[in-house]
């Protein structure tokens, strides 16, 4: 074996990847084209439950360690030796795998309440990941599984449900910059207490995604609330202006 070998092996499935991407290419050379209409880029309109939750998985993003930090703690600390770290590695991305069809499934029956969930036992993988011995360890692994495999499907999933159609790229494009650049930040941060004070880090880590439970039960409330009047009346406006419109598509035809 050796490092050699393994990223030799990833060359595969590099491979296959990029062969897709390009298939893509000449199948589909003007995506924009797919789109009835062109959309004017514009952030008004996202409504007030979208940035709520922006603000809840920014929080959730910035206090979630990069598993190459668990790694390197446990096998600073001699947990396990570096030959075990891609298995450990495959493991929580089995883990992952699984967790998000699973929140997925539930997802589709209940909605996004069950972030909830997957923030309260992802939560745990710090204090596990930085405290324990190989079988805590292992825990907190699978902990950081379950919540990464939140994180890629149900989480972005919600935001489709938030935006209209016609702005869900502005909506996904402003959500992946605010997560990604939360995530880097908490990321250096956590690397900073990492050689300072480990305790201060789990801490830190902790508090950060608990902190998004306040943030995420608004944004549910948001959901689950009426409209109020003056969006009745707005939404009962749109509506009949294309009641009115549809006569006359019918006329043109």
């Amino acid at each position: 074996g050796g490092y050699r070998k393994a990223f030799a092996v990833l060359f595969l499935p590099a491979l296959l990847a990029l062969s897709v991407l390009v298939l893509a290419r000449f199948l589909y050379p003007s995506p924009r084209q797919l789109e009835s209409h062109n959309v004017q880029i514009e952030t008004r309109g996202l409504g007030k439950a979208y940035w709520v939750y922006l603000v809840g998985v920014a929080l959730i993003g910035a206090g979630y360690a990069d598993f190459p930090l668990i790694a390197y703690h446990l096998k600073r600390v001699g947990v396990f030796s570096e030959q075990w770290i891609p298995v450990f590695y495959a493991w929580a991305m089995g883990v992952d795998a699984l967790s998000a069809l699973f929140f997925g499934h539930l997802f589709d029956k209940r909605g996004p309440s069950i972030l909830l969930i997957s923030v309260v036992l992802s939560a745990g993988f710090a204090p596990l990941s930085f405290f324990g011995g190989l079988y805590l360890g292992l825990l907190g692994i699978t902990l950081w599984g379950i919540g990464m495999g939140a994180q890629e499907s149900v989480m972005r999933a919600a935001v489709a449900l938030l935006v209209p159609k016609e702005k869900r790229g502005v909506g996904y494009g402003l959500f992946n910059t605010g997560y990604g650049l939360f995530w880097f930040v908490g990321s250096t941060i956590l690397g900073m207490l990492y050689d300072s004070s480990i305790p201060a880090l789990v801490v830190f880590s902790v508090l950060l995604q608990l902190s998004s439970i306040p943030f995420l039960l608004f944004f549910q409330s948001l959901l689950s609330s009426p409209p109020g009047p003056l969006e009745g009346l707005k939404a009962s406006s749109q509506a009949k202006r294309s009641e009115r419109r549809q006569p006359e598509r019918v006329l043109k035809d």
